[in-house]
């Protein structure tokens, strides 16, 4: 094979194409091992009540990055947000009956070309001027369907909890292994925890603190954080949780 004259033989480009990567990967984990500044994950609230074919989940969350995570996604490389949901039955005769186990998964990236923040969930795709936009948009869970609605009976309680944290199995390989131990990398929500009775056909789903004498048909809920050992994106009505406890 005879090359131009003056151009790089093919293996001197590879070869210049692969320094290049392995230049970008050691940049990334540099920049993973530099301090951070604080960052958050936490549910502020969240609550339930029946659609028309399924029960829905609405929250709101608290979404902050740190510094070193802001400038790994501005660097083009994406990080996965994953919200857990879990619906259980109360049994005394044995272990909880779970019911349900849903997860909502969102993509967060940033592409030069266009110097937009993406976010991606399921189909959706949605491109942001800025990363407080995009972050606000992911804090905000609306009409999730969390459980078939012929699996609940109405005026029964079930067991709820949310939780939200970085993805850090979905990393490149390079960060996976800084992310090791790093509860700077492994950053996660406590388990937001509530009570939510069914209501009847005909009632709207109230969120009332644990006590307040909910009437007949109602829904009641308590939110509370136990720690553990997304415009409108996929979540419901507007309620008020009850006091977070730890």
């Amino acid at each position: 094979m005879h090359c131009l004259p003056g151009a790089p033989e093919p293996g001197r480009r590879w070869s210049a194409l692969t320094r290049a990567v392995a230049a970008m990967l050691v940049a990334l984990v540099a920049l993973a091992a530099a301090p951070c500044g604080a960052a958050e994950l936490e549910v502020r609230r969240a609550s339930l009540m029946p659609g028309e074919e399924a029960h829905m989940l609405d929250a709101d969350l608290a979404v902050e990055l740190s510094q070193r995570l802001e400038e790994v996604v501005s660097r083009g490389v994406p990080l996965h947000i994953v919200a857990d949901f879990e619906l259980t039955r109360s049994r005394w005769y044995w272990f909880d009956e779970k019911l349900a186990a849903r997860t909502l998964t969102w993509r967060l990236s940033y592409h030069a070309l266009t110097r937009q923040y993406r976010l991606s969930t399921g189909a959706l795709h949605q491109g942001f001027a800025t990363l407080a936009e995009a972050l606000h948009v992911l804090s905000r869970v609306r009409e999730f369907p969390v459980a078939e609605k012929s699996a609940l009976h109405p005026g029964e309680s079930y067991q709820a909890a949310l939780r939200v944290r970085v993805d850090v199995a979905r990393l490149p390989k390079p960060l996976q292994v800084t992310a090791i131990g790093s509860r700077e990398w492994n950053l996660g929500s406590d388990w937001w925890r509530w009570t939510y009775t069914v209501p009847g056909d005909d009632t709207a789903a109230d969120l009332l603190p644990r006590g307040g004498g909910a009437g007949s048909g109602r829904s009641t809920a308590e939110g509370e954080r136990v720690r553990s050992a997304p415009a409108r994106t996929p979540g419901v009505a507007s309620t008020e949780s009850g006091a977070p406890a730890r």
